[in-house]
Parts: structure tokens; C-alpha cells; sequence
């Protein structure tokens, strides 16, 4: 026994040193690229919902489970990791035990002959047997071979997969002939519950006292290096998530990487655009050092299991975009690289050509690592964010990389700059007057029926001020979105909520200059705005534009702006719950209602436009395929409302496809934005015959102020 442990010994010290090699190599690769002391310092303030998220995300793997069958097969094979190194405990101890004293009888103290732990142990490495058969059969049944892009493992690394599946079926087999063996020479620390070690002792009893005696040494032997070999293929292979997916969970956003897009920062601090240096400071990514190390820690992390690119609206579009492949290529290229990111000026000088030649290459471009079609082929819906079981922050890595091809580079689609010159010279995104902002509300005072007056605010709100109604750009200056602003406007008048608007004071957001990548536009756009809402008093705000929604609530924070802010379905389904609106006249058609992202997955907002049309009677709901978290992007996020769509199928076309399975009567949304890219694709199939002449595309509010004012609904008159 004695040889056994030095053997056994011997090869843990070298296994040991070539995985702390590799790690040391990580950990030097990461910290190569741009400093985050945001990110430690959030951990270090918010340990609670740190802790929570470990909880939740990696011991009770929530993410996974979405996906059922894969999901409980992960499951099953990360508490095997997790039970199973009681086991590893024991052959160590057995190891070392039998080179003392000669008998290699070793438990663990207090809990090591408890009939349960050694049920647990056998219990789960069946169960990851089990687990590792459904990831065989989910593996060949979406083979890329036989799905091609359809597949969700397309552009994965295929061949480390399937060799990480044998070495956890190594490990399985190798634990129960050893236990077996022990069983068989007395050495086994449980008399009973260890069900499976008994079954596999009894297949190696006839073979006699002799052979097993053999047998277990051998047995322990193989465990442990089966387990050893595992651990340096882990390191230097895409499974190093198994130690880096609980690290990237704890310095990821909370509660997610979605909502507010991150401020811009340069070596470690929030860049000043005023004070900025181009010699010194850094804008955005522009090349592979200029990540942060957390975003290295996305490349580390990332498992390749495609959810992100089964879920983008891109690559379900036939678009270059697979965020997986985004994340694999920048870590792919870092690898390559590396030599030349840890080396010094002399060392670099020596370096092969070939690594030379790789770090001149453009992050982004039509010969760099991220084609210019896969980086503004994003419409930051968020579906990537959300499905990634391992908190990758994918849009966060894209919008780093548009900082610098648009502030920097001034590379970007061409209709995109024609938005941002009108953002800066009219604050609207269609270059129209400022005073075209108050034509809804002269519309309103001049109706023949129910003329209704709204407050517009010149200086300081009235002390009486509930809300200020947020209109939006879309809300004042796009036809079919008066109409959303307008049926709002109306619902908060017979509510008997106090509201005001801005009218001509208001000013873009700023959304869509930032989610294109011009972070000084979206400065100076947000300030201005703060400025006038603080001037005037305000406190608290609702927003029908999700995309406005989101900018006041989660990124004005940034800039100092502190406002109450609300969407208004939030609003107009607690004053229906009050019953300060009752919904009276029945709508008797079937609808089928589109989550707009920015207030779905990434506000969270899913309930509240459900509730509004439950309450008005004679709604039929019908859920599309894709809806809730798993909704499908209109395709307008992520400034593409002002980018032509070249490439594959339409995303509204493909939207709209998915709408009319359901045959609806018509299809209601909560977005301007939306209202317009569903109602675009709606017309398209109008005219091809495709869907009938009825079919239309409202605003939620649209179809609670017909109801709640008792008049009938005519198509295309909702409001």
C-alpha cells in the first residue's frame, strides 16, 4: 500500500502543478485587460444578494432549469461534483490510511459509516449516469450536422464536449469498482445504504478475494487519476466554467445585466468627457486588452450551450449574430494573442510573427475578430442575458465595442448618423421642431367630443402634481403612437390623476443615441433633461415608451437624476385595481399581446398589460409561442428603429409570422416603437394577402379607453 500512496501522491503533485499552472495563466491574461473595481466593490457592499445569487443560481442552478430536460440533467451531474467529493475524500484517506497502518479502511470522521451519506453517494452518481446519457441524446438529436444553424451547439467546440462526457463516465465507473472491490476486502466504511458499490461487489465477488484485493488499489488508483486528468482538461478546455461560472455569478450586475447599460470607464473610473485624454484614456474596446477583466471572465465562463443563440432574434433572422459565437471569437482571439498581452516591450519584440500579426488585428471590422455586421446586427433585446445560465453580460461586451467604433472609429451605418445629428441639432430623433411636441395636446383641447385640456409645464410644476406624463419622441411626433399618447392622456383625465407634460422642453432621452454607441450624445441629452425635470419640481414620472422607461428609471441614476418612474400599464392597471377606471364595454375579440424587451426583460414588466386586458371584458388572450422572458424582439431596440434591416428576414416580418398563428382579431403591444415595426409588418402581409384588411396593432391603453368609455371599437379608430 505503501507504493500505491506515493503513486497516487505523485500524480496529484504533478496534476496539481499543471492546473495551477494553467490558472496562473488565466488569472494573468484577465488582469492584462482593463481594471473593474466596480465589480469588487458591489460584491463587497451587497453580500446578501450576492449570496442569494449563489443560492439561487448555482446550487439550486434556476437558470438551467428553465430548460427542463437539460436542465435537470445539469442538475443532477453538478451535485454529482458536489456529493461525490466525500468519495475523493475517502480514496485519499484510503490512500494514505493504507500506507500507515496497511489497511486502507479509512472514513470520514463522525458522518464516514452513516448508511445515508453512502446511499446520497451512490444515489447521485447513478443519477449523473443517467444525466450523462440525456446530454448524449440531446447532443446528437440538435447536432449541427443535422440542424445546421437551427442547432444551438452550431460554432460550439464539439469535440471537448464529448471527451468532458467520457471523463465523467470514467469517473463514475472507476467509484464503483474500487468501492466494489472494498466491499468485497472488508474495507468498505458502510455496511449498508451504498446500494450501487453492493451491486457492483457482487458482480466482482466470484472473482475471488485475491482479485479484488488487486482490484481496489487498482480501482483507487484509477479514480484518483481519472479525477486528476479531468482537472487539467478542465482548466485548459470551455469546462473551466465549473469554476468560474460561481465567479462570474457573484461579480455579474444585479439583478441581471439587463435594464441600464453600464457607464463608460476608463482604467478602472467613470470616464469624464470633459477632462477625458484620447492618449491615455480608453474608449470603449477597440481592441481585446481593453476589456475589463470581468469580460474576461465571460470568455472563461461561457459553456457553449448556444441558449443565447437559440433565443437572439438575429440568428433567428439569418443574421451573422450568435452571441455565443461573439463571446468565443474575442476569447478565441485572446488565447491567441496572450503571448503578446502578458509580454513586456523587449519580450514582445521576439515574439513569433504570427502572434505579431494577430495583435494588429482590428477587434472589429471587415478583417477583425467581430465583423461590423455582427456588432449592429444587435437589437439589445436582452434575450442572450436572460437565458445565459452563467450571467455572460453579452450586450455590455457589444456596446463597449460600438463606443469605439462610433466615438472613435466613426464607423457605423450611415442612416444611423443622420438620428444622431438630428438628436443633437432638434433633440428628436426625425429632426422635426421642438414645437411639433404639443400638436397631440392642441388635438386633444379641439375635439368636438370630450375636449380635454392637458397642463403643460413653462416653469415649476403645481404643488398639486402627481405624475409627469413622460411622452416620448415616438409619443409626440409619430402618428400611430399619438394615438397610444393620447388614449393615456385621456385614461389619467378620467381617472382624476394630476399629470403635466413638458411638452416642447422635453428632449429625447437619449436612448437612442446611447444604445447606438455615443455616449457623449447621451451625456448631454440626459443632462439637459435632468436639468429641466429638477428645475421643474419633478418627482415622479410615467413613460409609455418602454425604451424612455428605462433610460429615466435605470440609467439617469448614472448622471444624478433620481426619479420615481413608471410605466404606464403599471399605472393604468393600479388605477383600474382601484377602480378609478372601469372597464365597461365589451371588446369581443381574440388578442394576442407582443412583450415589448425593454419593458419585458429588462424591467420585468409582464403582469401589468396581462392585467389591463383581463379586466376588460370580452378579451380573448392568446399567448404566442414566444412570449414573457422568451418573447421576440420586434427588432427595433438597440437603435435599429434607424437602421435598414439588409441582412436575412425582417425580425417584425418574423414576429408578425409568429402573431398570426394565433389568429388574432388583433395584436396589442405597450411600446411605440413596437407599435410601429408589428404595424409595418402587418401592412406588409395585409397587401400580400397573408392577413386580413381588420387586423391591427394597439396599445394597451388603446384598448382600455374604448372600454372604459363605453364606446364600441372600430378597427383602426381605437383612440
Amino acid at each position: 500500500m505503501l507504493l500505491v500512496a506515493i503513486i497516487g501522491l505523485l500524480m496529484t503533485a504533478v496534476a496539481l502543478a499543471l492546473a495551477a499552472r494553467r490558472v496562473s495563466w488565466l488569472h494573468r491574461l484577465a488582469t492584462s485587460g482593463q481594471p473593474a473595481p466596480e465589480r469588487l466593490e458591489y460584491a463587497r457592499t451587497h453580500a446578501g444578494a450576492e449570496l442569494k445569487a449563489q443560492l439561487v443560481e448555482v446550487f439550486a442552478q434556476k437558470k438551467l432549469l428553465k430548460w427542463t430536460p437539460s436542465g435537470v440533467a445539469h442538475f443532477v451531474v453538478f451535485w454529482a461534483f458536489v456529493i461525490l467529493a466525500t468519495v475523493y475524500l475517502e480514496a485519499y484517506g484510503a490512500l494514505i490510511q493504507g500506507a500507515v497502518t496497511g489497511r486502507p479502511d479509512f472514513h470520514i470522521p463522525l458522518v464516514g459509516t452513516w448508511p445515508v451519506l453512502g446511499f446520497l453517494q451512490d444515489f447521485i452518481a447513478l443519477a449523473c449516469l443517467a444525466g450523462l446519457i440525456a446530454f448524449a441524446a440531446i447532443r446528437v438529436r440538435n447536432s449541427p450536422k443535422k440542424l445546421g444553424r437551427d442547432s444551438r451547439f452550431s460554432g460550439s467546440h464539439l469535440g471537448g464536449a464529448w471527451l468532458i462526457l467520457f471523463m465523467i463516465f470514467n469517473v463514475i465507473w472507476t467509484l464503483f469498482l474500487f468501492r466494489g472491490a472494498a466491499i468485497n476486502t472488508g474495507n468498505f466504511p458502510y455496511r449498508t445504504g451504498a446500494f450501487g458499490s453492493q451491486a457492483a461487489a457482487a458482480l466482482l465477488r466470484p472473482l475471488g478475494t485475491s482479485a479484488n484485493e488487486v482490484l481496489e488499489p487498482v480501482g483507487l488508483l484509477l479514480h484518483i487519476g481519472v479525477m486528476l486528468v479531468f482537472l487539467v482538461i478542465v482548466v485548459h478546455s470551455k469546462h473551466l466554467h465549473i469554476f468560474t461560472a460561481p465567479m462570474n455569478v457573484l461579480f455579474s450586475r444585479r439583478p441581471d445585466g439587463l435594464g441600464a447599460v453600464p457607464e463608460m470607464r476608463s482604467n478602472g473610473k467613470v470616464l469624464d468627457f470633459e477632462e477625458a485624454d484620447p492618449d491615455t484614456d480608453v474608449f470603449g474596446r477597440g481592441k481585446v486588452e481593453d476589456t475589463s477583466w470581468k469580460g474576461f471572465l465571460d470568455f472563461y465562463t461561457c459553456t457553449e450551450c448556444g441558449r443565447c443563440q437559440s433565443q437572439c432574434p438575429a440568428w433567428n433572422t439569418d443574421k451573422p449574430l450568435s452571441p455565443k459565437m461573439l463571446i468565443l471569437d474575442q476569447r478565441d482571439h485572446a488565447f491567441a494573442i496572450a503571448p503578446y498581452l502578458m509580454a513586456s516591450e523587449e519580450e514582445r519584440a521576439k515574439l513569433p510573427e504570427d502572434v505579431l500579426a494577430l495583435a494588429g488585428k482590428p477587434l472589429v471590422g471587415e478583417d477583425g475578430v467581430i465583423h461590423p455586421d455582427v456588432l449592429w446586427s444587435c437589437t439589445n433585446c436582452g434575450a442572450c442575458v436572460e437565458q445565459c445560465p452563467v450571467d455572460i453580460e453579452h450586450i455590455d461586451h457589444i456596446m463597449d465595442m460600438r463606443r469605439y467604433q462610433v466615438m472613435i472609429e466613426s464607423s457605423f451605418p450611415s442612416e444611423a448618423g443622420v438620428m444622431l445629428k438630428n438628436l443633437e441639432n432638434k433633440g428628436n430623433p426625425w429632426g422635426l421642431p421642438e414645437m411639433k411636441r404639443a400638436e397631440w395636446i392642441e388635438e386633444l383641447a379641439s375635439r368636438e367630443v370630450d375636449p380635454i385640456e392637458v397642463q403643460v409645464i413653462e416653469d415649476k410644476a403645481p404643488d398639486d402634481l402627481e405624475y409627469l406624463f413622460w411622452v416620448g419622441c415616438a409619443g409626440a411626433l409619430e402618428d400611430r403612437a399619438k394615438r397610444t399618447t393620447k388614449a393615456v392622456a385621456e385614461l389619467l383625465h378620467i381617472a382624476g390623476v394630476k399629470f403635466a407634460v413638458l411638452g416642447p422642453m422635453e428632449a429625447c432621452s437619449g436612448d437612442p443615441a446611447r444604445r447606438l454607441g455615443m455616449e457623449f450624445l447621451f451625456n448631454m441629452l440626459a443632462q439637459q433633461n435632468i436639468e429641466t425635470l429638477n428645475d421643474a419640481g419633478v418627482k415622479k414620472i410615467v413613460a409609455t415608451c418602454p425604451h424612455c422607461f428605462n433610460t429615466l428609471a435605470n440609467e439617469y441614476p448614472q448622471l444624478g437624476g433620481m426619479f420615481e418612474v413608471v410605466h404606464h400599464t403599471q399605472l393604468l392597471a393600479r388605477l383600474v385595481e382601484e377602480g378609478r377606471l372601469t372597464p365597461i364595454t365589451p371588446i369581443e375579440e381574440k388578442i394576442t399581446y407582443h412583450d415589448p424587451c425593454f419593458l419585458g426583460r429588462h424591467n420585468k414588466v409582464y403582469a401589468q398589460p396581462r392585467d389591463i386586458m383581463a379586466k376588460v371584458p370580452g378579451v380573448q388572450t392568446q399567448e404566442m409561442h414566444r412570449c414573457k422572458d422568451r418573447g421576440f424582439c420586434c427588432g427595433a431596440g438597440g437603435a435599429r428603429m434607424w437602421m435598414e434591416e439588409r441582412i436575412g428576414k425582417r425580425i417584425n416580418t418574423e414576429r408578425v409570422d409568429e402573431a398570426l398563428t394565433t389568429d388574432p382579431d388583433r395584436v396589442s403591444t405597450a411600446c411605440p416603437f413596437c407599435l410601429v415595426m408589428l404595424g409595418d409588418a402587418i401592412n406588409e402581409k395585409k397587401n400580400g394577402g397573408q392577413a386580413k384588411e381588420s387586423l391591427e396593432v394597439v396599445d394597451v391603453a388603446q384598448l382600455l379607453v374604448t372600454s372604459v368609455k363605453g364606446q364600441p371599437a372600430e378597427a383602426g379608430k381605437t383612440a
